[in-house]
């Protein structure tokens, strides 16, 4: 009888695979072997990954469960449906034939993880992003070949896309590696980019003139689809009526909440109250200020509330967006939990632009209003991602370590919970401001969560999505209708809110089970060094076998 293979070992090769196919994300997980590769989306190279994974499928289901540790069984478990997940979106959702908008987000994505990291010198990090342009023709020309009649959303979308990618790589790429001296290198940059943006101007004129006039497929997943999407990727076997029902109650109960605040503040009019608040926001030129300024408020408060550990590390910097970055709002760039040596994470805002008239800048920073920016901050830094981050590095098991594994809805769900506990915790306690600001986040995040559903399971419209957004998330015009749009080509994105309920749910149960025994700082180290994995795993390491759903 043939001895089993080793899970660890199945797992290590499963990795080098995925990190060699999937080189962005090998840059995110810390993993620097393929920095000069883009991801092949050709045809061919998506069979080859399909037939890879069902490879490894069938290794995985080889492998005698008898000999594994209680935990090992839970990852098998757990590798199972990450595997059928990734071939359920190769071959059901198929969004290499339908979405044009993925091959500008993996080409822009995989440029900027070379841009703004800095585990390599500048003239190393130019040679890898030439490269890869080299290799953009490519990938553009895997996208005319692949998508021929997608939904009109996703034509618009991804024109839009494309002109972002295109915008990074002719104006803002350069100024990321201003200092690079090397004359034979820029040259070879300067020639490369040229190609590029050719091959990326024609197809935004092919998607123009040839694919948006005929795109009349539907965006809609369906019920059958959303609901095995939602299994395989996040461990929620729970039907869509039953998770509409949950979203709506935690929607008015959080509107309701939201009223009571705003009462508070000066009895008036929810949303009067809300535009009012916006008011207060930083001036120009002292946001990143600001951002650091909270984050280390947010720091302090962690060290003397003792909620969660605080492991050492390289300092976190603070800074505006750098030039070539500033069409994102914000963002956090961690080194991954694979990193071999200490790298700083950049936490960036971005400030109103000086050359903008005094009413624009002012336009802009209002998103930047001060009870929102303290929410971005505990979400993006202390104790959201930044800091989940710090205690991944210490997992061991390469399973629960690794981001390619990491469902979104615990990722995004212990950042989205770190809002709500920070605050229940007596952060800004005597500041409505700051649980106004939370309170927002949560509506806008509840508010996917049903629009989601109704897109793709029934038959709610963009614009109806819209007005949702507008109506019970207090949304102006321009960001409803991008959240509403995004709801049609990131069909799961009630992550956040799943994954806080869970996290609430399990924070609950561990609770009842553990009595006058329970510590909240026990309870965050303890779920964070199990590392990244489905709730239904962590609930199995924290409160044992049989022990309820993951949702109520």
């Amino acid at each position: 009888m043939p001895v089993s293979e080793p899970l660890p070992h199945f797992v290590d090769d499963l990795l080098g695979y995925l990190h060699e196919t999937h080189p962005t994300h090998a840059t995110l997980d810390g993993v620097h072997t393929h920095d000069d590769l883009l991801e092949d989306l050709s045809r061919h190279g998506i069979d080859s990954e399909a037939r890879a994974l069902a490879g490894y499928l069938r290794r995985l289901e080889e492998i005698d469960q008898a000999g594994l540790t209680q935990v090992e069984a839970l990852e098998h478990r757990m590798l199972a449906s990450h595997l059928r997940a990734r071939m359920f979106d190769l071959e059901a959702i198929r969004p290499w034939e339908r979405n044009p908008q993925i091959y500008a987000d993996v080409l822009a994505s995989s440029l900027a993880t070379q841009a703004l990291f800095t585990h390599a010198s500048a003239p190393e990090r130019a040679r890898r992003v030439l490269s890869k342009l080299r290799q953009a023709p490519r990938l553009i020309q895997a996208a005319r070949d692949n998508v021929k009649e997608p939904p009109g959303i996703f034509v618009k979308v991804g024109i839009e896309t494309m002109r972002g990618a295109l915008k990074f790589i002719e104006h803002d790429l350069p100024r990321a590696f201003a200092d690079v001296d090397d004359l034979h290198l820029l040259g070879d940059l300067a020639d490369a980019q040229q190609e590029a943006s050719q091959a990326i101007l024609g197809y935004i004129d092919y998607l123009e003139k040839e694919i948006a006039p005929k795109a009349r497929a539907s965006f809609r997943l369906g019920r059958d689809k959303f609901e095995q999407k939602l299994r395989l990727e996040e461990g929620i076997n729970i039907p869509v009526e039953r998770l509409l029902a949950m979203a709506e109650r935690e929607l008015a109960a959080t509107q309701e909440a939201f009223r009571q605040v705003a009462a508070k503040v000066n009895g008036g009019d929810p949303l009067a109250v809300w535009a009012k608040t916006k008011d207060n926001h930083p001036q120009p030129g002292q946001l990143a200020k600001v951002g650091r300024e909270q984050v280390e408020e947010l720091r302090t408060f962690l060290e003397r509330q003792s909620l969660i550990s605080m492991p050492e590390g390289e300092p976190i910097v603070v800074a505006p967006t750098p030039d070539f970055y500033r069409w994102s709002f914000a963002s956090m760039w961690t080194p991954g939990p694979f990193e071999s040596k200490p790298t700083r994470a950049y936490y960036y805002l971005t400030d109103a632009d000086p050359s903008w008239p005094s009413e624009r800048q002012v336009e802009h920073l209002r998103d930047y209003n001060l009870p929102t920016l303290w929410s971005v901050s505990i979400h993006e830094v202390y104790p959201g991602h930044f800091l989940h981050y710090q205690h991944l590095r210490k997992v061991t098991s390469k399973a629960r370590k690794s981001i390619l594994f990491a469902p979104a809805s615990f990722v995004e769900g212990w950042a989205h919970y770190c809002e709500q506990m920070m605050v229940e915790n007596g952060f800004g306690r005597n500041d409505h401001g700051i649980r106004l600001g939370q309170l927002a986040e949560a509506l806008i995040r509840l508010v996917r969560f049903i629009v989601c559903i109704r897109l793709h399971a029934e038959d709610m419209s963009v614009e109806q999505g819209v007005r949702m957004f507008r109506e019970d998330a207090y949304l102006e015009e321009v960001a409803a209708r991008r959240e509403a749009e995004r709801g049609t080509f990131d069909p799961t994105y009630l992550v956040y809110s799943a994954g806080k309920m869970m996290l609430l749910k399990l924070r609950q149960d561990y609770k009842a089970q553990q009595g006058k025994g329970f510590s909240l700082k026990t309870f965050h180290d303890t779920l964070l060094s199990h590392g990244c994995a489905p709730f239904w795993l962590h609930r199995e390491l924290m409160l044992g076998p049989n022990n309820g759903d993951v949702l109520e």
